[in-house]
């Protein structure tokens, strides 16, 4: 706050607090007055210290001093409150912050807090009407009775909360905040596609801004991000002057008493503040939660919204919807512009790895929502990389926990060179890597996708026995893309009760989708296989899980690899949209023989290994991986060097293992 503001702020706080004195002293000397009368000593009354007219003078200049009106002025108007219920207020007031004027009420009513009794028999204009539950005293719960024993000799108690607001010091009821909070103003700047509803919100509010109209409609937000609808609010009430107060549906009272005092509180506030009151909703209320918690909020007056996943079908009141779209490519980039502020410049030169913009071609990437975006700037301009390095890592890392608890993660560390192929494998892959890589320039430059949102990510299928480096060559497409690599276990996803593996692959789906990760299904003909004939519900449902994936993998824009030992096990349906197929062959003589050349790294103590020995043995490069590794455990338990009897051993294990005869021209002259 500057100095200027700060001063306003201080000057009114004081003419206020002067403000408020004059007016406690009037009630003061009219309660001396009664005393008087009442003493037997003195049976006139003393004349008032001063007349009507000198104290409506003074309290008008005082007025006039001030920046804006006087708390005491602005709850008179706001509740419409008439001279006699004001006077309560400040007698109730008045003995919470005059110890001379309880000692006058004990002397007078027998309590040293007030009473309607008396008030009625000392304050000017009185009336009974003050007393009715419909009268804003207790309606609002300005005062309460501190007893139900009587109601016109119940001492009366000012709300706390209406206390700090005569005083100047106006902050939420904290009954409220135990259910809810208030909404920050709008920390970062919206892109254009959310400024654009939120100034159409803003307007509609505006509309409907008394807080006493009881007609004014519903204001319904709803779209997959709770993040963009809350922004969305904040923005356009900021903009009209109004605090935000957000609960959620979840956290309403149950018993009705609770839920009528907190209806209370909510209208009371909407008028002190001023407030509008936010109801969230999310994908896990039922619809009879729903219902009942609509009805609870259409019973405020004034400014109410709500926030929700989906439509809200429900509900008496009127109410407009607005739909919050999620943000697209261009609008995250906008994003990042927005909040990379002056850094930005730096990447205005630089360009992607597919030669677009680097941050339209990290929108199109990652599809993170605005925190995910907010938290991974911070994060880039934090560290000591250089800023685009550091912004793709930091990308990747907010997309993570959304799906490290769905699949396993899979650190790529595999590089091009440490795949052994034949050419035209190798020529596929990096088909699949460029298609990938130049999304943005095709799609959206090149507006190759059209209208549809089907069918634009990478799909493929790699075809293989164990063994054949399937899942080396998943690992190589991430770490070139620099992209992170998911495991999907299909023992997690698929379940016996119907509906819940398309709930799982949903999830994994829509996690998958702010990272643009890479989806390796593995062994994916448990799950892609062929539809059958229907027989029985069971058939059904099952052939419902395939379609649903099929449109799933559709939809999603990422890379999704599946592999399979058998390529005819596949739904033909499924084939059909698959990107790639890449046949993984069982690797030839000159291909073990290089694959056996990698087996042991430097640092591993051999002798007499003979790469053409050992390429005759027919096996995959996984099968190599684990002779290898079972003879170096072979020499180290004999402190020895690996050598060939060692990987004979090993060979016969792995060869048992899989059921299969080590073949004597597999290991002539080996010895």
């Amino acid at each position: 706050m500057n100095d200027s503001l700060r001063t306003e702020k201080e000057r009114w706080l004081l003419g206020n607090q002067r403000h408020l004195q004059h007016e406690l002293q009037r009630i003061k000397q009219t309660l001396l007055h009664a005393r008087s009368q009442q003493s037997a000593q003195t049976p006139e009354a003393p004349p008032p210290s001063q007349s009507e007219s000198q104290h409506a003078a003074v309290l008008a200049q005082l007025a006039d001093e001030l920046p804006a009106p006087p708390a005491l002025t602005s709850l008179e108007s706001t509740f419409a409150l008439t001279p006699f219920e004001r006077d309560i207020l400040l007698l109730c007031a008045g003995c919470e912050l005059d110890p001379t004027l309880r000692s006058l009420c004990r002397k007078l009513a027998g309590t040293p807090l007030p009473t309607f009794a008396l008030a009625l028999s000392v304050l000017a204009e009185p009336h009974f009407s003050a007393l009715l539950p419909e009268r804003p005293l207790r309606k609002a719960q300005l005062i309460a009775l501190t007893t139900e024993e009587s109601l016109t000799h119940s001492p009366l108690r000012m709300d706390e909360r209406v206390l700090h607001h005569l005083l100047g010091t106006s902050s939420l009821d904290h009954r409220l905040t135990a259910v809810g909070k208030l909404l920050s103003a709008q920390p970062t700047p919206l892109p254009t596609a959310l400024f654009t509803i939120a100034e159409q919100l803003c307007l509609l509010v505006s509309q409907h801004v008394d807080p006493a109209e009881q007609s004014a409609p519903v204001l319904s937000l709803f779209g997959t991000d709770p993040e963009d609808r809350q922004s969305i609010v904040q923005a356009a009430c900021t903009e009209l002057g109004l605090t935000v107060f957000a609960l959620r549906a979840a956290d309403l009272p149950v018993t009705p008493a609770e839920r009528a005092q907190l209806l209370r509180l909510c209208a009371r506030e909407q008028r002190l503040l001023p407030l509008a009151v936010l109801l969230c909703f999310d994908e896990h209320d039922t619809p009879e939660s729903i219902r009942s918690a609509l009805a609870w909020l259409e019973q405020l007056p004034g400014t109410v919204l709500c926030s929700s996943p989906a439509p809200l079908r429900s509900g008496q009141r009127r109410r407009v919807n607005l739909e919050i779209p999620p943000l697209g490519i261009t609008e995250r980039a906008e994003q990042l512009r927005l909040l990379l502020a002056e850094d930005a410049e730096e990447l205005t030169e630089h360009k992607g790895p597919g030669g677009a913009d680097f941050l339209l071609e990290l929108a199109q990437h990652f599809h993170l929502r605005r925190e995910g975006l907010a938290s991974a700037c911070l994060l880039a301009q934090g560290g000591t990389e250089e800023l685009p390095t550091a912004l793709w890592h930091a990308c990747r890392s907010q997309a993570r926990p959304h799906l490290d608890d769905l699949a396993r993660r899979i650190e790529p560390k595999v590089t091009w060179d440490d795949l052994i192929l034949p050419a035209p494998q190798l020529h596929q892959l990096r088909q699949l890597v460029a298609q990938k890589r130049h999304q943005a320039t095709v799609y959206l430059d090149w507006q190759m996708a059209g209208k549809s949102q089907r069918g634009l990510g990478v799909t493929a299928l790699f075809v293989g026995q164990s063994g054949t480096g399937k899942t080396l060559a998943a690992e190589a497409l991430a770490h070139e893309l620099r992209l992170d690599l998911y495991h999907i276990d299909l023992s997690q996803i698929v379940s016996k009760y119907i509906g819940e593996t398309e709930k799982n692959l949903r999830r994994v789906f829509d996690a998958a989708e702010e990272g643009g990760a890479v989806l390796l299904f593995d062994e994916a003909d448990a799950l892609f296989g062929k539809r059958s004939e229907i027989k029985d519900s069971h058939d059904r449902y099952a052939n419902i899980e395939v379609s649903y994936l099929l449109q799933r993998m559709e939809s999603y824009q990422g890379i999704s690899l599946l592999t399979s030992n058998l390529r005819s096990a596949l739904d033909t349906a499924f084939l059909r949209r698959l990107r790639f197929i890449i046949q993984f062959p069982f690797p030839d003589a000159p291909q073990r023989a290089e694959l056996w050349r990698r087996a042991f790294p430097p640092t591993t103590p051999t002798a007499g290994l003979s790469l053409d020995k050992l390429m005759r043995l027919s096996v995959t490069g996984g099968q190599i991986r684990n002779i290898a590794l079972c003879a170096a455990f072979l020499a180290a338990s004999q402190q020895q060097p690996v050598q060939m009897h060692h990987i004979l051993e090993a060979a016969r294990s792995e060869y048992e293992k899989n059921e299969r005869p080590l073949a004597e021209p597999e290991v002539r002259g080996w010895l």
